[in-house]
């Protein structure tokens, strides 16, 4: 198909897969966020655990992109990366952040914004350590958002570090580790006909979910 203004403006899918009423969800964000979540992995959709996170740094200026949600329960959503990156370098400005998931299989979608804190050391420790090594030995060897030469930097570095660590445990570098979003507010949205998407939002109220609709 050629991208012309008209065939891009016209590519639009009518959503009827289901629909999202205030009577049906959770009073909980986070154990309705899990009921989905659980639907997502029952359908076997491709990396249901893929999200876009959202920062900005000390002067508002907003960056997004792609990880990977590794944990939720009660106190948020966590996620694992490099300290030093720049979204890292981010938090350490401005502490919050939003995440999105996106099902298209499922016309639904997510949205999550809170304050971000690092997990304890040991947690982020005992997830680095459940990782497979060469993941391992990524970590280690790439200095995350910086600029580098060439790719064969990294793969000399990996090879070096492979072979130094033959048969030993791998070392969690501490310029690595996770990060959980304390939601505040959390967005359902699930598509419908004729653009009139329902979407039901959870905001933390001095200490309660207060749970509303709002317009598509």
């Amino acid at each position: 198909m050629e991208l012309t203004k008209e065939n891009i403006q016209n590519l639009r899918q009518d959503y009827r897969a289901a629909q999202l009423s205030e009577q049906d969800v959770d009073q909980n964000p986070v154990a309705q966020f899990q009921k989905w979540f659980k639907e997502a992995v029952d359908a076997q959709l491709y990396e249901p655990n893929v999200m876009t996170l959202a920062t900005a740094d000390r002067f508002g200026r907003p960056s997004a992109r792609i990880v990977l949600l590794k944990g939720v329960d009660k106190d948020g959503f966590v996620f694992f990366t490099n300290y030093e990156s720049s979204k890292g370098q981010h938090l350490v400005e401005n502490p919050q952040a939003a995440l999105v998931f996106f099902w298209a299989e499922l016309e639904r979608q997510v949205r999550i914004e809170g304050v971000v804190s690092k997990v304890p050391d040991q947690a982020s420790t005992d997830y680095f350590h459940s990782r497979p090594a060469g993941s391992q030995i990524g970590a280690l060897a790439s200095p995350q958002s910086k600029v580098i030469s060439d790719r064969l930097l990294l793969e000399n570095k990996v090879a070096e570090l492979t072979k130094q660590y033959e048969g030993e445990e791998i070392p969690r570098p501490l310029n690595w580790g996770g990060y959980l979003v304390e939601p505040s507010k959390i967005e359902f949205w699930q598509g419908r006909s004729s653009r009139l998407h329902d979407r039901i939002v959870y905001e933390l109220v001095e200490g309660s979910w207060i749970i509303n609709r709002l317009a598509p």
